[in-house]
């Protein structure tokens, strides 16, 4: 019976985190996002949709990530308790990274807004947004740096390349990463602010949510490559903890 090594048990131990967290964000107030689908009927009972949505974390997430997590092994990158990271480089400056970051929302944020007519971005009221900078902390990099960036630097630099250029082709899978995991909020800032087509979206917003995400994207590439998974989990929810649970409570 294989025996689980110390990254992986950390590892199923934040997609559980991430399941649970993720159910119990469902029975929170969402704020904007709620009105914004208000006359919209939800598809099933709220018990009905955590349970649902616990499983896709455990299932599709912890199954992707699990596969980013062995490919990223193979591939020579820092292991999630990897004995080459401390845990100043595993905790301390991804959260100060975070912090960094988060202010650096706040103040492009503030100057953006001006040129808009759609005003600063919304944010999810406490305690929800404590809980979702936790989900998309975990969540979100499990899909946008754990599996993403592993599989298509593997595919490419192992598989077409024959072990060639893997560092060049990890900064291009890691800038694709960073448009993908902007582009990927797009549709839930479309209902924030009622937009229908993506034209609509004003060119200053579309060039801010780029900016934004792709500086924190790449932040948190790097920090994965070196440090292991739970630095650009940390990146990420300290950036969040600023941007959303600070920021929406002033």
């Amino acid at each position: 019976m294989t025996t689980l090594s110390l990254s992986e048990r950390i590892y199923f131990g934040l997609i559980i985190a991430l399941a649970v967290l993720s159910a119990v964000n469902v029975f929170l107030p969402q704020g904007d996002f709620v009105e914004a689908l208000q006359k919209q009927e939800l598809p099933a009972p709220k018990p009905v949709l955590a349970v649902v949505t616990a499983a896709v974390m455990l299932i599709l997430y912890g199954g992707l990530g699990f596969v980013g997590l062995r490919l990223s092994q193979k591939l020579g990158f820092a292991g999630i308790w990897s004995s080459t990271a401390t845990h100043r480089q595993r905790f301390v400056m991804p959260a100060l990274v975070g912090v960094g970051v988060g202010i650096m929302f706040i103040f492009t944020d503030t100057i953006l807004c001006r040129f808009r007519s759609l005003g600063p971005l919304p944010h999810p009221p406490f305690p929800s947004s404590l809980v979702a900078s936790a989900t998309a902390g975990i969540g979100e990099e499990v899909l946008f740096r754990l599996f993403f960036i592993p599989f298509w630097v593997w595919l490419f630099s192992s598989v077409v390349f024959k072990k060639r250029w893997q560092n060049q082709i990890f900064w291009v899978v890691s800038v694709l990463s960073a448009l993908a995991f902007a582009f990927g909020h797009l549709p839930s800032l479309m209902v924030l602010f009622g937009l229908k087509t993506l034209s609509e979206i004003p060119f200053a917003l579309m060039s801010e949510m780029v900016f934004l995400n792709g500086v924190v994207s790449l932040f948190a590439a790097y920090y994965f490559k070196r440090y292991g998974f739970l630095a650009p989990v940390g990146i990420h929810f300290w950036t969040d903890i600023v941007w959303h649970v600070i920021r929406g409570m002033i």
